[in-house]
């Protein structure tokens, strides 16, 4: 992971980047410019893309405002565009491709949430700096005339940039009750570019953290997931947890923080699941490029059973018996009030049953049948099951944590060879539906059911068999079934 204390940039250092993007870019720009500016409308490059430019990492994603209202918009990009699209006509927003560049075009607007509703009411401006007020912070509140490329930063977001630091273009409390949303975006623009967020900022979002319940499921969810899978998620998940926003969006992890005392002193589990957060991304190079929502979910998630099953023993011992099991149901109950796809929420829920199986794995006496059970309960989850259990050693005692990793490595050998022989990911019984009926003498029914769940526990337990061998142990299984 890249290190979230970057020192602050330089004026000097973030113009030369800007510059150097912009010309870049000049052929998008610039003709798209002109063209607005002979239909005497204003264009600007905006928000997200100009903050990046001054980052020196610009996309080709192009964000742009414009006094065009989207039917002018349309008219004009269509002989320019290589594909024209309606994003969001009645929200003034037009998209369109030119090349490798995908651009979003939208009108000067002002938008704001009643009190009681969950959608914004859209309204178009009259001006760039009208238009500018209205977004969530500083650093996304400059844009770029084009053709003329004369820079407009009203509210000092390039000083807020170089500081690193992100404020509202306004009070706090007037952007927030704008959109709540915003506080989420907060915690999201902290962990993604590795910025501080100013006191004021905190003080609001702490006093207003209620309001995010007007937000819709969806919306929120996507911007956990950005949170989730950006450079840094432990600043913006700390910063939810800080401000009071996790107890409304994600409660489960500040009742990570368990309670302490003189007599019964325990690991902070919320502190844990941070780390094991942290070093399950530096194993996601397992999994290929890119952030992997799943895995990282999984590992925030996999302990939020323990609030719930925290028991006091004798001799001041804590225990956490089938956290487990309870994690992953409240696992599922929380996805699902995300709005989450089934496909995810089953993902991370699989993981978070399964994240403490390897320990009953001792020193490796696991018989090969154990092994098959590991591989075929894990699925096709199993590389991202081995990313949290080894993210999930957080122990300061190097022989302990030398030893797991052994451990770890030698199980990992043994599904490698076992899968080699024996096709674990496609794992089956030794007969299949057709051969079950033909060998007892059954039509379709539960009892076929059963026989094929009889060989496949026996192909767990024994290995493959030949079809003989199989067909004796089934007629053996079958003659032994009581009446």
């Amino acid at each position: 992971m890249s290190d979230a204390a970057t020192p602050p940039l330089t004026i000097v250092e973030i113009q030369r980047r800007v510059g150097a993007e912009l010309d870049r870019i000049g052929s998008v720009i610039d003709e798209l410019g002109a063209l607005f500016a002979e239909a005497g409308e204003e264009l600007a490059l905006v928000g997200g893309p100009v903050r990046d430019a001054m980052l020196g990492r610009l996309q080709n994603d192009l964000d742009f405002t414009t006094s065009a209202r989207p039917d002018t918009t349309e008219w004009l990009v269509s002989g320019w565009a290589d594909a024209v699209w309606d994003m969001g006509r009645d929200f003034g927003t037009i998209g369109c491709r030119k090349g490798p560049w995908q651009v979003e075009i939208t009108t000067y607007r002002s938008e704001s949430y009643d009190p009681t509703s969950r959608k914004p009411d859209v309204d178009f401006g009259d001006s760039i700096e009208g238009d500018l007020g209205r977004r969530d912070f500083s650093v996304n509140s400059m844009a770029v005339r084009v053709p003329s490329r004369e820079f407009v930063d009203p509210f000092g977001g390039i000083v807020d940039l170089a500081e690193r630091v992100l404020r509202t273009p306004g009070t706090p409390e007037d952007s927030f009750s704008d959109d709540p949303l915003r506080m989420m975006r907060a915690a999201r623009f902290a962990a993604q570019l590795g910025f501080a967020v100013a006191p004021e900022v905190v003080a609001a979002m702490t006093e207003m953290a209620g309001r995010i319940e007007i937000i819709s499921a969806e919306r929120v969810r996507d911007e956990l997931v950005k949170l989730v899978c950006a450079p840094h998620p432990r600043l913006g998940l700390t910063l939810l947890v800080d401000t009071g926003l996790a107890a409304y969006v994600l409660p489960e992890l500040p009742a990570l923080a368990l309670e302490r005392d003189e007599h019964h002193r325990h690991k902070d589990v919320y502190e844990h699941t941070l780390t094991v957060l942290e070093q399950s991304i530096d194993l996601e190079h397992r999994l290929g490029n890119g952030p992997d929502f799943v895995s990282r979910f999984a590992a925030l998630m996999h302990d939020v059973g323990k609030p719930r099953t925290r028991r006091f023993e004798a001799g001041g011992t804590v225990t956490f018996h089938h956290h487990d099991v309870v994690g992953a149901k409240l696992t599922r109950k929380r996805m699902k009030a995300l709005r989450f796809s089934n496909h995810d929420i089953d993902a991370v829920s699989t993981l978070v049953e399964l994240h403490l199986r390897f320990h009953g794995y001792g020193s490796g006496e696991w018989t090969d049948s154990a092994v098959r059970r590991y591989v075929r309960d894990a699925g096709d989850q199993l590389e991202r099951l081995h990313i949290l259990t080894r993210a999930d050693c957080t122990t300061r005692n190097q022989r302990k944590a030398d030893r797991l990793r052994r451990t770890y490595d030698s199980l990992e050998e043994r599904i490698e060879r076992l899968s080699e022989e024996e096709e674990l990911a496609a794992i089956r019984p030794d007969l299949d539906g057709n051969q079950i009926m033909e060998i007892l003498g059954l039509g379709p029914g539960r009892e076929v059911g059963e026989a094929y769940k009889f060989l496949l526990e026996l192909r767990m337990d024994e290995g493959p068999q030949t079809p003989e061998a199989a067909e004796a142990a089934l007629r053996e299984w079958w003659a032994s079934r009581p009446e």
